[in-house]
């Protein structure tokens, strides 16, 4: 899957004139990071960049021969850039509330940023390519060593399919991790990845509350609405 802008994306700019960005409500004071992590290519850009309310920032190079025997793209042969930093979009959930989004870079060499990717995140998103499975492992253990709640979104890149279960076994993941599919140049497909991962935090919010309680899970969860009226 290359990278794509969003399908949901305004007219195009004419040449010449800067892209329109959604400017941020004036009275957005409630700032929440979240990360997308992730293997090499399985579109933490594309997933950033699509669902934007801005055009992002992002730090995409050209890939080069340098690049040969240490970056692997037999899964991916069409991808001509990659990130070395990170991505960076944003998205308002309502008058107050904004998700501020960090794609992670996926290869290896770039790792030693997640840590400090990390720090001060609500939450993540694991992005993964069916086909490359193990290319999520560090993913997820550096955000269980952080205690970051996460969820895994299974972006389509076609190919054979493998059930849920399939999956998470190979990921071993825990139960309570929920595992969505996507399509990671939809807009509405993205944001729906979004609404997953805020959910989730409400889930484990609630059952945090309920638990320090002893109660059942009635409080309301500090945690932003899911997105549904996001535009």
């Amino acid at each position: 899957m290359d990278s794509a802008t969003s399908d949901a994306r305004a007219t195009p700019t004419p040449p010449g004139r800067a892209a329109e960005r959604a400017p941020l409500a004036r009275t957005a004071d409630n700032g929440l990071k979240i990360v997308v992590v992730g293997g090499f290519g399985v579109g933490k850009t594309t997933m950033v960049r699509s669902v934007s309310d801005i055009r992002p920032l992002n730090t995409e190079e050209t890939m080069t021969l340098a690049g040969r025997g240490i970056d692997d793209r037999s899964a991916v042969p069409g991808k001509t850039a990659t990130t070395v930093a990170f991505d960076f979009g944003r998205i308002s959930l309502d008058e107050r509330t904004v998700l501020y989004l960090f794609g992670a870079p996926g290869q290896e060499r770039f790792w030693f940023l997640w840590d400090r990717l990390f720090s001060g995140t609500l939450g993540a998103i694991v992005l993964v390519d069916h086909r490359r499975l193990a290319d999520s492992w560090y993913a997820i253990d550096r955000l269980e060593h952080h205690g970051t709640p996460f969820i895994v979104a299974r972006n389509d890149f076609g190919g054979p399919p493998y059930t849920s279960a399939e999956v998470r076994e190979a990921l071993d993941l825990d139960p309570h991790v929920p595992l969505v599919d996507c399509d990671a140049r939809s807009r509405e497909s993205s944001k729906g990845v979004l609404i997953a991962l805020v959910e989730h935090l409400q889930r484990l919010a609630a059952s945090a509350t309920a638990g320090a309680a002893g109660a059942p899970a009635t409080a309301a969860a500090t945690v932003p609405t899911a997105p549904e009226t996001a535009t």
